[in-house]
């Protein structure tokens, strides 16, 4: 998959996103501060919703449209997106912002008047949210664009993977990337299942990564570490500036040091090699081998009491120790000399 400059495969570093949702509190002039700090702390990606509440539910009362048990209680969905959509007309002045900044931008979209109007944008992926995972319409008309589609899995069951991957396929894209979700807001750590990441990679052959919800840093990285090529995380200036999603944003210095602690992570990873660097073999001078630890005249036996196995590693492999016990040395030797097979009848 290739997301405008950016190349992502099993052996590429991880496509970092982060999410601008409803960070701007109404504020364009917060929407652009915000690229650019997440320019600042590492990001590759700032990825936007483009929605508007009309074209994601009603304004109605009815019982079925109060959100419950959630940070959003007391709203219906309407109120919620009326306050937490990105208005349209920003979004061509944030992608030039981005553009500027050296940031890959693109967006979610959530019905097809938002994918034809990102189109006109001239995007370099689609993102399709988790709650979106079931509009197989939408998912189709966005495949059949042509360009790379991430798909989160938040509230999908197998079946809905499925079905959604066939949407894609349908359409002729095979470019698709699952991310694993857990769409509780914020989300327990002990429901991440980041297990999942390798799964998804394996059982669906597609590029895996995460979009997280979890409060701090531990997940994304445990995500790295299961192979995630994509990690996507939301993002704000400062929590304090409030919004729908800012309990479960990263402020700067925090995303910052998530990039840090992710590409460590991906340092660490390593590849399987029983070769030794330099500094290892090295290190091996503090193995343990063969010393006297007795001083001995030519003749004397050796036995457990004369020779032991003691750091450091000079001395012969204490593998052989069971087979000099009982021979004799052919030099005088003192205690601290390494023993050696010349020294031995």
């Amino acid at each position: 998959m290739k997301i405008d400059s950016f190349e992502i495969n099993s052996s590429s570093p991880v496509f970092i996103i982060a999410e601008l949702s409803a960070n701007h509190n109404g504020s364009i002039e917060v929407a652009i501060e915000t690229i650019k700090a997440a320019k600042r702390a590492g990001a590759n990606c700032i990825k936007l919703q483009t929605y508007t509440a009309d074209t994601l539910t009603i304004d109605s009362d009815k019982e079925d449209f109060l959100i419950k048990g959630t940070i959003w209680e007391g709203k219906n969905y309407y109120q919620l997106y009326q306050e937490a959509y990105t208005p349209w007309e920003w979004h061509q002045e944030l992608f030039r912002v981005a553009k500027e900044e050296g940031l890959i931008c693109f967006s979610s979209p959530f019905d097809k008047t938002a994918v034809d109007f990102l189109e006109d944008l001239n995007v370099p992926a689609y993102k399709i949210a988790s709650f979106e995972i079931t509009d197989i319409p939408l998912i189709e008309y966005t495949a059949s664009k042509g360009k790379p589609i991430i798909i989160s899995t938040g509230i999908a069951e197998e079946a809905d993977v499925e079905l959604a991957l066939e949407a894609c396929r349908r359409m002729g894209n095979n470019d698709i990337a699952l991310l694993k979700c857990t769409s509780s807001y914020p989300a327990p750590i002990e429901e991440a299942n980041m297990c999942m990441v390798k799964d998804l990679a394996k059982r669906y052959n597609v590029i895996s990564g995460l979009s997280d919800h979890t409060i701090g840093a531990t997940v994304p990285i445990v995500a790295a570490v299961f192979g995630a090529k994509i990690i996507e995380k939301h993002f704000i200036l400062d929590r304090s500036i409030g919004g729908p999603d800012a309990s479960f944003s990263m402020n700067e210095k925090e995303f910052s040091d998530m990039v840090t602690a992710v590409r460590e992570a991906e340092s660490a990873i390593g590849v399987v090699d029983y070769n030794l660097t330099e500094k290892q073999v090295k290190g091996k001078d503090f193995s343990r081998s063969l010393y006297v630890v007795q001083d001995l005249k030519a003749g004397d036996v050796i036995t457990e009491e004369n020779v032991r196995s003691i750091r450091p590693g000079f001395g012969m492999h204490p593998k052989f120790f069971k087979d000099i016990l009982g021979k004799k040395v052919n030099f005088d030797l003192e205690k601290g000399d390494a023993l050696k097979w010349d020294y031995i009848n």
